[in-house]
C-alpha cells in the first residue's frame, strides 16, 4: 500500500469537464472555461497527484472571444489529444462560432488559432488517433429516430482528414444511449484496448444524475454494445445529500506501468445541497475485468483518496494567498468575465489599479447564437479567482475615493448576474460602505429567442464611510457569511453577518458555473478617470478547529 495519496478533488474550484492525455511520463489536463478569459486552462502532472497549472489555450493572441453572459456561453467539453509531436485540443465556443480544433507542439503554448470546423455538427466533439494512424471524430447530435418523427440525442463518428479539418463521408451513429432513451448521452471518447475499442460517454445531464457509461465494440465505426453493469459510476444512487454529486464526464488514462484511471467531473455539497464551487476535477483508478472497464474497485464510488500510482513524485510550489502585486502582470490564478478587449487594470508600485469603467457589475444580458457579430465593448472593470474552499476567508485592502454613482470593492459572482458586493460608493454626497445582493430571474436560456429576464438588486447593509484606505473582506463557513471592514486588521468590524449565500450557486441561478471570488470597479453608466487602487489580495482556507 502507497503512504502517497491522491486526494479528490484533484483540481478544486470551477474545472469542469476534464480531459486528458500523456505524453510519455508527463500528463496534461484540460477544462472547460466558459464565459471566463483566458479560456481552456491547461494542467500538468507527472503523477497524477500534484497538478500545476501550465496556461491556457485560448488568448486574444489566438482571437479568442467570449462574452460575460449570466447563464450559459462561451467554452465547453474540450477534448486533449496527442499524436505525432502535435497536440490536439477540439471544443465549442458558443459565443462564436461553434466547434474548432486548436494544435499546439508545446502544451504551454502558442496555440493556433482556432480552426472552425463548419461541417462538425452538435456538441461535445472528440478525436481519437487509431493504431493505424487514421483520425475519427465523434460528438453529440440528433441522430436518432426511434419511428416517432422525434429525434434524439446520440453519439456519431466519421473518419477525419486532420490535415484539412474536414470529415471524411457521413457521419454514422455509433450509440445512443446506455438506458432506453436515456437522458441526454454527452461527452464521448473512444479508446483501444486489446481486441476491442471502447466508448465512454456521460449520461443523465451534468447535475445529480450524472453518470459515466461504457460500451464496447470491435469495429472503430460500431456499433457499440453496451456494458451490462452500466452506469460504472455515478454517485446519483447516494441521495440528494451526498457530499461529492454530479459525478461524471470522463476521461481515461494508462500509466507507463500498466495501471488506469479515470478523470471525471464532481460537485462538493456545502451546507448538504449547495454547489458554489461549481464542478471541480475528480480521479479513480479502475481495472480491466472481463474486457470491461471497474471503476474504483471494491467500492465502486469516488473516495476522497486513493493510494497513489507507482510514479515519480513531484509537488508544484502552491501559490501564495496573499497577493501583493509584485509581477509585472497578473498571475495566472486571476480570470476576467469575458474578453478584455480594453485593459482597465495597470499594476505599478506592488499595486493594482482598476479603472471605473462606465459598465457596471450588472450589465445589459445579450441573447446568443452562434457567429453573431462579437460585441468587443461589454468589457467589466473584474478580475476574480475561482473559489476552491468552502470555509474560508478573503481581505482586501483597498484605497479609494468615490465621485457620485461610483463603486469599488469585493465581490462574489456567479454566473454575473448573480452577487454579493461589498462596495464603496457615494450616494448624495455621503460616503457609505454597502453589503449588495443581485439576482436575476430568466423566462429561457439566452440562446432560445424570445428571452427575457428580470434583474432585482438588495441593499443587506450600509455604513457611513469616509475613509479612503479600507480593508474589506468576508469570512465564510458554508453559505454562512460575515462582512468586516476597519482601517487595519487589528479593528475590524462587522458590516453584517450571517448572511446567506445559498442565492450565489448554480441551482438557484440555472447555470453550470462556480463562484469566483474578487474586486471590481465601476464609474455606472458614466465617463470617469477615476480607479480603485488595491494594496493587496487575501484568499485562504479557513483553519479548521
Amino acid at each position: 500500500m502507497s503512504e502517497r495519496k491522491i486526494q479528490n478533488p484533484i483540481i478544486a474550484g470551477f474545472y469542469p469537464d476534464p480531459s486528458i492525455c500523456r505524453v510519455g511520463d508527463d500528463y496534461y489536463l484540460v477544462c472547460s472555461s466558459f464565459e471566463l478569459y483566458p479560456g481552456i486552462p491547461i494542467f500538468h502532472s507527472r503523477d497524477l497527484a500534484n497538478w500545476e497549472k501550465i496556461g491556457h489555450v485560448m488568448t486574444l493572441g489566438n482571437g479568442f472571444h467570449v462574452e460575460a453572459n449570466a447563464m450559459v456561453g462561451g467554452v465547453m467539453a474540450p477534448t486533449i489529444r496527442y499524436h505525432n509531436g502535435v497536440f490536439y485540443i477540439i471544443n465549442a465556443n458558443f459565443c462564436d462560432r461553434g466547434n474548432f480544433i486548436v494544435t499546439a507542439t508545446d502544451p504551454k503554448g502558442p496555440w493556433s488559432k482556432p480552426h472552425w470546423l463548419t461541417d462538425v455538427p452538435g456538441i461535445d466533439a472528440s478525436l481519437f488517433f487509431d493504431d493505424d494512424g487514421k483520425c475519427y471524430i465523434m460528438g453529440t447530435g440528433n441522430v436518432w429516430d426511434n419511428g416517432t418523427g422525434v429525434k434524439e440525442h446520440g453519439i456519431w463518428m466519421a473518419e477525419y482528414d486532420i490535415n484539412h479539418y474536414r470529415l471524411i463521408g457521413e457521419p454514422v451513429t455509433i450509440f445512443n444511449s446506455a438506458l432506453r432513451v436515456g437522458a441526454s448521452p454527452e461527452a464521448p471518447h473512444i479508446y483501444h484496448v486489446g481486441e476491442y475499442y471502447y466508448l465512454v460517454i456521460a449520461e443523465g445531464g451534468t447535475e445529480h444524475y450524472h453518470t459515466v457509461m461504457v460500451a464496447r465494440s470491435k469495429e472503430v465505426l460500431g456499433w457499440y454494445e453496451g456494458n451490462p453493469a452500466n452506469p460504472v459510476m455515478t454517485h446519483r444512487h447516494f441521495g440528494f445529500d451526498y457530499p461529492i454529486t454530479n459525478v461524471g464526464h470522463a476521461d481515461l488514462i494508462d500509466t507507463p506501468n500498466g495501471g488506469w484511471y479515470a478523470v471525471m467531473l464532481g460537485s462538493r455539497l456545502i451546507d448538504g445541497n449547495h454547489k458554489n464551487l461549481g464542478r471541480e476535477v475528480y480521479i479513480c483508478p479502475f481495472v480491466w475485468e472481463r474486457e470491461w472497464p471497474v471503476f474504483s474497485p471494491g467500492t465502486g464510488k469516488i473516495e476522497w483518496e486513493y493510494d497513489a500510482p507507482a510514479l515519480p513524485w513531484i509537488e508544484y510550489e502552491k501559490e501564495d494567498v496573499l497577493d501583493h502585486f509584485e509581477q509585472d502582470d497578473l498571475r495566472m490564478s486571476w480570470t476576467f468575465w469575458g474578453t478584455p478587449y480594453e485593459k482597465f487594470y495597470q499594476i505599478a508600485d506592488s499595486k493594482l489599479r482598476l479603472q471605473c469603467r462606465k459598465e457596471n457589475m450588472t450589465p445589459t444580458i445579450l441573447p446568443l447564437s452562434l457567429g453573431q457579430e462579437p460585441v468587443k465593448d461589454h468589457v467589466i472593470s473584474f478580475i476574480g479567482k475561482r473559489q476552491a474552499y468552502i470555509d474560508y476567508q478573503m481581505m482586501a485592502q483597498i484605497s479609494f475615493y468615490p465621485g457620485e454613482g461610483e463603486t469599488a470593492g469585493v465581490a462574489i459572482t456567479q454566473a454575473m448576474h448573480h452577487q454579493l458586493r461589498m462596495e464603496r460608493t457615494c450616494e448624495h454626497g455621503k460616503h457609505i460602505l454597502k453589503l449588495v445582493m443581485s439576482t436575476t430571474k430568466y423566462d429561457r436560456p439566452p440562446y432560445i429567442p424570445g428571452f427575457s429576464y428580470e434583474h432585482t438588486e438588495e441593499i443587506l447593509a450600509s455604513a457611513p464611510c469616509e475613509e479612503k484606505d479600507l480593508i474589506i473582506g468576508f469570512y465564510a463557513k458554508g453559505q454562512s457569511y460575515d462582512f468586516v471592514y476597519g482601517t487595519d486588521r487589528d479593528t475590524m468590524k462587522y458590516l453584517i453577518e450571517n448572511v446567506d449565500c445559498g442565492k450565489i450557486n448554480p441551482e438557484y441561478v440555472g447555470c453550470m458555473a462556480g463562484s469566483l471570488i474578487g474586486i471590481f470597479a465601476s464609474a455606472n453608466g458614466k465617463n470617469s478617470n477615476n480607479y480603485a487602487e488595491f494594496d493587496w489580495f487575501e484568499i485562504k482556507e479557513a483553519v479548521k478547529e
